[in-house]
């Protein structure tokens, strides 16, 4: 776990298992991760697809000892009762495994289930500060904009409390992050820059929360192959459907001006041809085993203290790459931590 003054190391190494991948799967894929040396499994939470609590039940019942995050719970849907209720029930059972991390879901979709609050921000802020005092047996009045509780208290908590990540991107959240969390999700397409720009206003936030430890988790396209050609490819075409969406990494990555006019005057069929590789070193880690590693050793420098290997589109076929061409490369020994 980091200081506040963030240095180079050796971060943990995680994988996400997609929510399009099927659920029947997931106790062997959680398997297979765990005897890769993979130090944890991340699950994402999104509308209309399995759902990340369940999942994490499964995962952890299948393994020994791999840490299984969840990011994220979006904070206007869950009532944090029963947020902590299903957490506990997870803490109890597999102390010190669960990573649950909560942040402001995805917009479109929240309005769609009127889930939608005037400030998501709030929503956040008032959902992991009840949670936590909920967890540590508290209890609770609260009458905010989203979160009301009456002298609400758990009769049963658990001895190994989990921490409490906060999914951010922006710099009033990074800041929430730091004085409300235990740690901070970073989304895919996290440079080294962004996470130096990151941990400013994370930095910032934990001045202002009184703290001193933080841990941060990026996810990272990761496409890996002997043949670094067709990997790269597959990154650039990737790359290409989600750059325009991507403003405050592309701003802050320190190719923010380029990539922004080749995006003004070249169709996505453009890019995702012609995109330079420094764009593909930037935002993923793609090509030989050996550039990926190069990848992922400048994000840990920049100071993220797991990286979490997003498969592209949801290949399924990622996992066998990552086990087969990385891990012998970055976890010789083939053990976890």
């Amino acid at each position: 776990m980091n200081s506040i003054n963030p240095a180079p190391f050796s971060p943990a190494l995680g994988v996400i298992f997609h929510p399009r991948f099927p659920s029947e799967c997931l106790a062997d894929f959680s398997r297979r991760v765990e005897a890769a040396g993979f130090d944890e499994l991340w699950l994402w939470d999104d509308c209309f697809l399995p759902g990340a609590l369940t999942s994490a039940a499964l995962a952890l019942s299948a393994t020994r000892q791999i840490k299984v995050g969840i990011g994220l719970l979006p904070a206007t849907a869950y009532n944090p009762l029963f947020s902590v209720m299903e957490l506990t029930t997870l803490a109890c059972v597999f102390p010190g495994r669960i990573l649950p991390g909560f942040g402001h879901g995805v917009g479109p979709w929240m309005a769609q289930i009127g889930a939608l609050s005037r400030s998501s921000l709030k929503a956040v802020t008032e959902t992991v500060t009840a949670v936590r005092h909920l967890l540590n047996g508290d209890a609770v009045t609260m009458q905010g904009e989203v979160v009301r509780l009456n002298q609400v208290q758990m009769q049963i908590v658990p001895e190994c409390v989990p921490p409490l990540y906060v999914g951010a991107m922006r710099e009033k959240t990074l800041r929430l992050a730091g004085c409300i969390g235990d740690g901070t999700i970073l989304t895919g397409m996290s440079s080294p820059d962004y996470v130096r720009w990151a941990w400013e206003h994370i930095r910032a936030g934990l001045s202002d929360g009184g703290r001193s430890q933080h841990r941060v988790v990026a996810y990272l396209d990761v496409k890996v192959s002997p043949d670094g050609r067709l990997a790269r490819d597959a990154a650039r075409r990737s790359l290409a459907a989600r750059l325009p969406w991507a403003d405050v990494q592309i701003q802050t990555s320190g190719i923010g001006a380029e990539i922004t006019d080749y995006l003004a005057t070249h169709t996505r069929e453009d890019v995702a041809q012609g995109m330079p590789d420094t764009w593909l070193d930037t935002f993923t880690a793609s090509g030989t085993p050996e550039q990926v590693v190069a990848s992922i050793e400048r994000l840990a420098a920049a100071g993220v203290d797991s990286v979490a290997f997003q498969p592209l589109d949801g290949d399924p076929a990622c996992l066998d790459e990552y086990i087969r061409y990385l891990m012998p490369l970055l976890r010789p020994d083939g053990g976890n931590g």
